[in-house]
C-alpha cells in the first residue's frame, strides 16, 4: 500500500506532499519494500540539498545506510529503539536537527512504534505522533513514519493513518492537536495497584525522596537508575509546589519488569509540548524535559481533575 495513497487533493512531489510539513506514515511489508521506499525518499531530499535525520530501530538503521554510503549530502543516524524508548525524546532531537540547518528544508525518518512495544508505549508513540504536527507546524519538514503493516495490530495501523492526516501543519494549534488523537490515547491512566506504597506530601519532599529510593532499592534498580527515579519523582512533585496552593499525592510499585512512580495533584499543564522543549535549568519548564531524559517512559494527563504524571523505569538497564 502506498504511503500516499490516501492522502486526497494535495501536491505530490519528490515522495512528499507540499507544503511547509509534510508528515506521513509508510505502511511495509517486507524489507525489500521498507529499504526501498525509505531510501527513495532520503534520495529525493539529497538531491535537492536537503540534510536527513533517520531514527530507525536497531538493525534497520544500518540497512538503510548501507543503502545509502553511496550518495552524497548530510545524513544524520539515530537508533530509536535507545532515542524513543521514551517517545517524548524524539521532538527535541528532531527539533535540534531542525534548527541546525534554519531556512533549510530538511527530511526525517522516524519509526516510533514497532512490534513487542507494550501498550503504554505505543499509545505515548502515537501522541507523539499526533504532537508533531503542532511542533513542526512551521517548520520545513518532509517526516516520513514507516509502520510494519504485518506485525502491527490493524488498530495501531488506523490510528497512524488518523495521526498522518495530510496537509499536517495547516490545523495544527495548541488546542486543535487532539483532533487527529485517537482516543485511546488521551483517556485518564489508570488508577494504581492496590499494594502500591502512597504518601501525600505538600512542602516537604524529602519524604518522596526517602520512599522512592526505597520502593527502587528493594525492588532491585540499580544505583544509577535509582538515583535518576528519585531526580524525576522529585522534579515532578516539585511542580506541585511552585505551580498549586495544594499538595498531592505519589504512587511507588513494580512488576517484573519496572519500577513506576505517579505523581497526582491538583494543577493543570495547559502547554502540549510541555517536556518536549528544551529550557534553561532556571526555567520552569526544565523539571519535565529532564524527567523524559531520565526515565524510560512517561505517561502525562492533565485535565480539569488535576495533572497525573507516570514514570517508568526498568528493572534491568
Amino acid at each position: 500500500m502506498p504511503y500516499l495513497e490516501r492522502l486526497p487533493d494535495t501536491h505530490v512531489k519528490d515522495g512528499f506532499v507540499g507544503g511547509v510539513l509534510s508528515h506521513a506514515p509508510l505502511f511495509y511489508r517486507s524489507e525489500s519494500d521498507y529499504a526501498g521506499r525509505i531510501t527513495a525518499f532520503v534520495r529525493a531530499g539529497l538531491a535537492q540539498g536537503e540534510a536527513a535525520l533517520i531514527a530507525l530501530p536497531g538493525e534497520k538503521g544500518h540497512l538503510i545506510g548501507a543503502c545509502l554510503d553511496d550518495i552524497p549530502g548530510e545524513l544524520t543516524f539515530a537508533d530509536m529503539a535507545e532515542l524513543g524508548r521514551n517517545p517524548a525524546r524524539i521532538i527535541p532531537e528532531v527539533r535540534s536537527f531542525t534548527e541546525k540547518h534554519p531556512g533549510q528544508r530538511v527530511r526525517f525518518v522516524g519509526e516510533p512504534v514497532w512490534p513487542g512495544r507494550t501498550p503504554a508505549e505505543i499509545c505515548e508513540a502515537t501522541r507523539h505522533e499526533a504532537l508533531i504536527n503542532l511542533a513542526f507546524a512551521q517548520v520545513q519538514a518532509a517526516i516520513l513514519c514507516p509502520y510494519d503493516a504485518s506485525g502491527l495490530a490493524g488498530s495501531v495501523l488506523a490510528d497512524a493513518r488518523r495521526t498522518h492526516q495530510e496537509p499536517a501543519a495547516s490545523g495544527a494549534t495548541a488546542r486543535t492537536w487532539r483532533d487527529n488523537l485517537p482516543p485511546g490515547c488521551d483517556r485518564p491512566l489508570s488508577p494504581p495497584p492496590a499494594e502500591a506504597e502512597a504518601l501525600a506530601y505538600d512542602v516537604d519532599l524529602a519524604p518522596v525522596r526517602r520512599l522512592v529510593e526505597r520502593h527502587a532499592r528493594r525492588a532491585g534498580l540499580g544505583a544509577t537508575r535509582t538515583v535518576d527515579l528519585v531526580l524525576a519523582a522529585n522534579e515532578v512533585a516539585a511542580n506541585t509546589i511552585s505551580h498549586t496552593d495544594e499538595g498531592g499525592v505519589i504512587h511507588v510499585w513494580h512488576t517484573g519488569e519496572k519500577v513506576l512512580c505517579q505523581v497526582h495533584d491538583v494543577g493543570r499543564i495547559t502547554d502540549p509540548l510541555a517536556g518536549r522543549v528544551r529550557h534553561g535549568p532556571d526555567d520552569s519548564g526544565h523539571g519535565l524535559w529532564l524527567v523524559n531524559q531520565v526515565c524510560d517512559l512517561v505517561e502525562l494527563r492533565s485535565g480539569d481533575a488535576g495533572t497525573t504524571v507516570r514514570m517508568h523505569m526498568r528493572r534491568a538497564g
